[in-house]
C-alpha cells in the first residue's frame, strides 16, 4: 500500500490533492453519492488507486455513531435456499458498504436467537438481518423488541419487524397451475418439514391451485428436503403409483425421487410427471432435466439490504417485501399419458 508522506497512511485529502478536487467530493465518491459526474469520479477512483487509500472506518464510526456493520442470523444453512439467501444477502450488503457479522444457529429456539442478537447488539451493529426460515421466528422477534431495525428473511414481517420473502405460496401454485393446464387430476405433494414456513406455504399454494380446480388433495407426503428422504418416499410411490404427477417442494427431494423411479422403471415424464423448487445449478442436467419454480436470491438480498438502509439512514417505518419467483420448463413435465 502507497504511503502518502513520511510513512503515513494516506488521507481523504491527500486523495483530493492528486485527483484535483475537494475533499467532499473524495467523500461523496467514497460513499457512492450519486451526484458525482462520472469523469470526477473516475479521477477519485484513480487517485484512491495510486495511493491505496482505505477510509477510516473507527473514525467515520465516531462521528455517524454507526458501525458500518449488520448482523445476519442464520441456520440451515446446509440447505440450497438458506445458503443462497445468505449470499445474496451478504453481498448487498457489501455493495452497499456494510460490513456482515455472521452468526449460524445449530439449534433453533428462542433462547439461541436471543442469545446471537444480544451478541450482536454487544457488537453495535447498525441492524440484523434474520434467516431462521422456522414458523415461530417472527413471534421470538417482536418479543425481543431489539433497538435496532430488523429484517427477518422468509417472512411477511410485522407491525414491529420488518419481511422480505420470496412467495413460496404463489411459486407452488403457478407449479400445480401449470401441471393441471397439462391435463393432469390426480396430483400429489412431496413436502418439506411443515414446521419450516417454506414447507408450509408450498404445500398451502399447492392445495390452493388444486382446491380452485375442483381437485382433490389427499396425496402429500412430507419429506425432510434430502435427496434421500426423496428417495425413500419415491420408491414406496413407485410400488403403487396413483398420481400422474407430483408437486415436489425442493429440487433436492426431486433428485431423490427421480432415482427411485428410474430404479422402478417409473418413466418421467411418460408415467409421472414432476416439478421441483429452488431452480438449482445442477436442476438442469437431472435425469430428465427438471421444471422446477425459481427464486431469485441476489434479489431478495438486495430489497432486504434496501429496507433496512432506509430503516437505519432514513428512519424509515417497518416493511415488507415479497418477490415472485418463476417457473422454469424443462423435459421432466408433460401431460398424462
Amino acid at each position: 500500500m502507497a504511503n502518502s508522506s513520511k510513512g503515513r497512511m494516506p488521507r481523504l485529502e491527500d486523495v483530493a490533492d492528486i485527483a484535483g478536487v475537494s475533499h467532499q467530493t473524495v467523500s461523496r465518491v467514497v460513499n457512492n453519492h450519486p451526484n458525482v459526474s462520472s469523469a470526477t469520479r473516475e479521477k477519485v477512483e484513480a487517485a484512491i488507486a495510486q495511493l491505496g487509500y482505505r477510509r477510516n472506518t473507527a473514525a467515520r464510526s465516531l462521528v455517524t455513531r454507526r458501525s458500518q456493520t449488520i448482523g445476519v442470523l442464520a441456520s440451515e444453512l446446509s440447505q440450497y435456499g438458506p445458503a443462497n439467501t445468505l449470499l445474496g444477502v451478504e453481498q448487498a450488503a457489501r455493495d452497499a458498504g456494510y460490513f456482515v457479522s455472521i452468526a449460524a444457529l445449530r439449534e433453533v429456539g428462542r433462547e439461541a436467537i436471543s442469545d446471537a442478537v444480544n451478541h450482536f447488539m454487544d457488537q453495535a451493529v447498525d441492524g440484523i438481518v434474520v434467516l431462521v426460515p422456522h414458523a415461530d421466528t417472527l413471534l421470538t422477534l417482536e418479543e425481543l423488541n431489539l433497538p435496532v431495525p430488523v429484517v427477518a428473511v422468509g417472512s411477511a414481517g410485522s407491525g414491529a419487524v420488518s419481511g422480505a420473502m420470496v412467495d413460496q405460496r404463489r411459486g407452488a401454485r403457478i407449479a400445480v397451475e401449470h401441471l393441471i393446464a397439462q391435463g393432469h387430476r390426480r396430483i400429489g405433494h412431496l413436502s418439506g418439514p411443515p414446521d419450516w414456513t417454506d414447507g408450509s406455504e408450498r404445500a398451502e399454494g399447492w392445495r390452493d391451485a388444486l382446491r380452485d380446480a375442483g381437485l382433490p388433495d389427499n396425496l402429500l407426503l412430507e419429506g425432510d428436503w434430502s435427496a434421500g428422504s426423496g428417495y425413500g418416499i419415491g420408491r414406496t410411490l413407485a410400488a403403487g403409483l396413483t398420481a400422474t404427477a407430483l408437486f415436489v417442494g425442493n429440487d433436492q427431494m426431486a433428485l431423490g425421487l427421480l432415482r427411485a423411479f428410474a430404479e422402478a422403471g417409473v418413466k418421467v415424464p411418460d408415467d409421472v410427471s414432476v416439478v421441483g423448487f429452488d431452480d438449482q445449478p445442477e436442476a438442469g442436467y437431472f435425469t430428465p432435466p427438471l421444471s422446477t419454480v425459481r427464486q431469485d436470491f441476489e434479489e431478495l438480498g438486495r430489497r432486504c439490504i434496501d429496507a433496512m438502509l432506509k430503516e437505519i439512514e432514513a428512519g424509515a417505518g417497518v416493511s415488507s417485501i415479497v418477490v415472485t419467483p418463476e417457473l422454469v420448463l424443462r423435459a421432466s413435465t408433460a401431460p398424462p399419458a
